[in-house]
């Protein structure tokens, strides 16, 4: 089952979506304004946003650049005829789609599946065998194995965690500190030279050429990202 949230300050057009959605067999959330949506992507596991753009205390462009901020989930635009230049710049921000109001729900549930299959099948997303795919690396968080273009790849547990953190977060950069205390489950207290040494290990695993790697990029001063570029 896929979570969807909707987000829209006008409640029956959530609880229309709502409707239509639920009798698919997805999950939904719902929100009223930006700051909901941001918080519910932080706290639940969604698969796919469908979010306003004109919305009181916040408004959906600046949703969407907090949630793209943390993931890459897709991002589908509720919009107005009016708001062209919105949508543009949405697009530019980072979503997926745009449904023009007033929408077909018919053709909603076309987008919303579309997107849906782009990201969990074909995409980095996580499918339903709990497969992530990034390049040529694939893990599968059921059956705790990591393969590199089909050859399994022999991680130690805490190796296994790091990679699993950054590939369902592909191109949002943690801290070592961060990766210490969510992989590690406590404060690192001086420890996050630890992770270093973990990155190092993972690239010589996974990637050609460690040195330059593809896929676990460094940050300066900030952190470690999963990318593919």
């Amino acid at each position: 089952m896929y979570n969807i949230l909707v987000c829209d300050d006008e409640r029956d057009i959530v609880s229309a979506l709502k409707i239509y959605l639920e009798a698919e067999g997805y999950k939904v959330f719902c929100a009223y304004n930006g700051n909901e949506a941001v918080k519910l992507c932080e706290i639940e596991d969604i698969h796919l946003v469908l979010l306003d753009i004109m919305m009181p205390v916040s408004d959906g462009l600046s949703a969407l650049a907090e949630i793209r901020k943390r993931n890459n989930i897709p991002v589908i635009l509720l919009t107005a005829k009016s708001e062209d230049c919105d949508i543009i710049l949405g697009l530019n921000v980072g979503a997926d789609d745009y449904v023009t109001k007033p929408f077909n729900p018919i053709e909603v549930i076309a987008r919303v599946r579309s997107q849906l299959r782009r990201y969990m099948v074909l995409g980095s997303g996580t499918n339903r065998n709990g497969e992530i795919t990034i390049g040529n690396i694939c893990l599968n968080d059921e059956s705790k194995t990591v393969c590199v273009d089909g050859d399994a790849v022999l991680l130690t547990p805490l190796e296994y965690d790091i990679l699993k953190l950054l590939m369902k977060n592909a191109g949002k950069v943690y801290s070592p500190r961060e990766i210490y205390k969510i992989v590690w489950g406590e404060d690192p207290v001086g420890m996050e030279g630890a992770v270093a040494v973990h990155i190092r290990h993972l690239r010589e695993k996974l990637e050609i050429q460690p040195a330059s790697p593809r896929y676990i990029k460094v940050v300066w001063g900030q952190g470690y990202k999963m990318e593919d570029k």
